[in-house]
């Protein structure tokens, strides 16, 4: 109970204050827009610089993370994906989707407020590993599927080109390469240049949650129930357990890395997901409503998540 009060509730509390507030018009779409235009470009990224900036980075940083985190993310992505093409008779593209769908995190938005709630500034450096790797990789997964689906033959320079361009062009994935850099060859952060970015950092955790929420009531509920609900257990049980059964058996992580990397997999289904979806429209009505079942059913499973981790 000391989980669910402590922590899950303050941060779905937010969540629906946001949802809230755009549902009913208390805030324009072009507010929702701004607020995540702050959030994505100048709150999170100066949230993670400073905390890659002025940490003590350890002898040797546990590189496991990233086999358990992923290779969990891709356990839980093909059976989404066989499951999509076999159960309910997908074409390829719509079941890279589905795989998707499954494996998917949403790890800025939750992810990095859950893991700073519930482990403390300790969590940030697995957290932005993860982010670091996390959409990009993704993406280039998913489009190669869906082109090759589609029979298309791009170019695969082309497509290198695009996954650089994507990074460098991320304020997130800058504010973490930037904060890396401070930290290895730059001097200690001036004290007012430290404040600034707390400033601002102070301000991506409460922003991002309400922007969550406010941008989870532009969905609605668009059908293929039955396969949302399996993306959403997929994505909500089956993506966790396989990173601890690999992070643990695998790799045996040092149990902070573990337990942060557990809780990012069981963050709901990323708004991108949908997003992608659109871009290639294929596999749009499953994502939508996996990502609103998956957000509600959270407030639950991330609970009994924390428990077994030993939050609380």
């Amino acid at each position: 109970m000391a989980v669910l009060i402590d922590i899950i509730v303050p941060v779905f509390a937010v969540v629906a204050l946001g949802f809230t507030a755009a549902r009913l018009k208390w805030l324009s779409v072009q507010g929702v827009d701004g607020l995540a235009g702050f959030v994505f470009n100048f709150a999170v990224p100066a949230m993670l610089f400073r905390a890659v900036a002025v940490r003590q980075f350890p002898d040797s940083i546990e590189w496991g993370l990233l086999v358990a985190y992923f290779g969990g993310c891709y356990v839980s992505w093909a059976v989404g994906m066989a499951v999509s093409r076999f159960v309910f008779k997908r074409d390829v593209a719509a079941s890279a989707m589905g795989g998707m769908t499954a494996g998917f995190a949403n790890t800025v938005m939750l992810g990095i407020p859950l893991a700073h709630l519930a482990f403390g500034d300790d969590a940030l450096l697995p957290v932005f590993l993860i982010i670091s790797f996390h959409s990009w990789q993704l993406y280039l997964v998913v489009t190669v599927m869906v082109e090759a689906a589609r029979g298309r033959r791009g170019n695969p320079l082309k497509l290198a080109a695009d996954v650089v361009r994507g990074l460098v062009t991320n304020p997130i994935i800058m504010g973490i390469f930037a904060g890396i850099c401070w930290n290895l060859w730059g001097p200690p952060l001036p004290v007012a240049m430290d404040r600034a970015f707390r400033l601002l950092g102070d301000a991506a955790i409460p922003c991002s949650l309400f922007c969550l929420g406010a941008s989870l009531a532009r969905y609605r509920l668009m059908g293929a129930m039955p396969e949302a609900v399996v993306g959403s257990a997929l994505k909500l049980a089956l993506h966790p357990f396989a990173v601890w059964v690999i992070g643990r058996f695998g790799f045996d992580l040092e149990p902070l890395w573990l337990s942060v990397a557990v809780l990012v997999a069981a963050t709901p289904v990323g708004i991108n997901v949908y997003l992608f979806g659109l871009r290639y429209d294929t596999g749009t009505a499953p994502a939508a409503t996996a990502i609103l079942v998956s957000t509600l059913v959270s407030f639950g499973t991330l609970a009994v998540v924390l428990g077994l981790l030993g939050v609380g």
